[in-house]
């Protein structure tokens, strides 16, 4: 599978023109009517012996189809916290997260749960692939769960495996590759329900400086690609600096980093 020969299916529809944000009272993002993801008044606290920690304050975010967007911040800043917030898998304490139509958090659990495998695809430091399953069968595995049709689902997960340069290693377990061929085969993972948005927690974090930089630009190239929109949390402020939109969560509130 390569260039013109990749089936139709393959990749999502193009995404419509950039509309441009207005900016709302106090800096904060007016969300376009095409944003694929937003959120409002994001709040995020955590108990700890009787004190209040407040990680995420306030935070307004809206994320348009096909846009790249890198968040940088120190360490325990709440990125992986913000993350988890947006892609349905931690319940704010305040605050509205709008995963196109759906209001993520007025959903019950099983539905949210439905539309999070179907919308949103997470690539994580570590790459958490199941090690008694090949890489085409943790491929095939999201699929199946969203009710894909199991000849479909293989013919995507080989797809997807030939795209990111493991077409020779589909029946390979996890124990059997290298750290990068796993968060390869995690990133076509992540991809296999076709979902709107990407959201990668320090992706290349655990790989060598050569291996790490074929990620990002894998990741990059898959953005362009597909057309999906790719939220990047990095401390790597070089890969940070190649999308064209740069975030910094600062005390808890998002800002721009550049």
């Amino acid at each position: 599978m390569r260039g013109a020969g990749r089936p139709p299916h393959f990749a999502r529809p193009a995404p419509p023109a950039a509309t441009p944000f207005d900016t709302a009272p106090g800096g904060a993002y007016k969300p376009a009517a095409v944003a694929v993801l937003r959120a409002e008044n994001l709040w995020k606290r955590f108990e700890r012996d009787g004190a209040v920690l407040e990680v995420l304050r306030g935070i307004d975010v809206a994320l348009e189809p096909g846009e790249c967007v890198s968040i940088v911040g120190v360490s325990g800043a709440g990125k992986s916290t913000l993350l988890h917030c947006l892609g349905g898998l931690e319940e704010p304490s305040e605050g509205r997260v709008w995963l196109g139509e759906a209001d993520l958090y007025r959903l019950s659990d099983r539905r949210r749960s439905a539309v999070r495998n179907r919308e949103v695809g997470f690539v994580f430091q570590f790459h958490h692939l199941l090690s008694d399953f090949t890489a085409l069968e943790n491929v095939v595995l999201p699929q199946r769960l969203g009710g894909a049709d199991p000849a479909r689902a293989e013919r995507r997960a080989r797809e997807l495996l030939e795209r990111v340069g493991l077409g020779e290693r589909l029946d390979h377990r996890p124990g059997e590759l290298s750290g990068g061929e796993q968060q390869r085969v995690a990133i076509a993972r992540a991809l296999a329900c076709e979902p709107s948005i990407l959201l990668t927690d320090e992706p290349t974090g655990n790989l060598d400086e050569e291996t790490a930089v074929a990620v990002h630009e894998l990741l990059l190239s898959l953005n362009r690609e597909l057309g999906t929109t790719l939220v990047y949390v990095t401390h790597n402020a070089a890969f940070a600096a190649t999308a064209p939109r740069q975030l910094r969560l600062h005390h808890g509130r998002l800002e721009p980093a550049r």
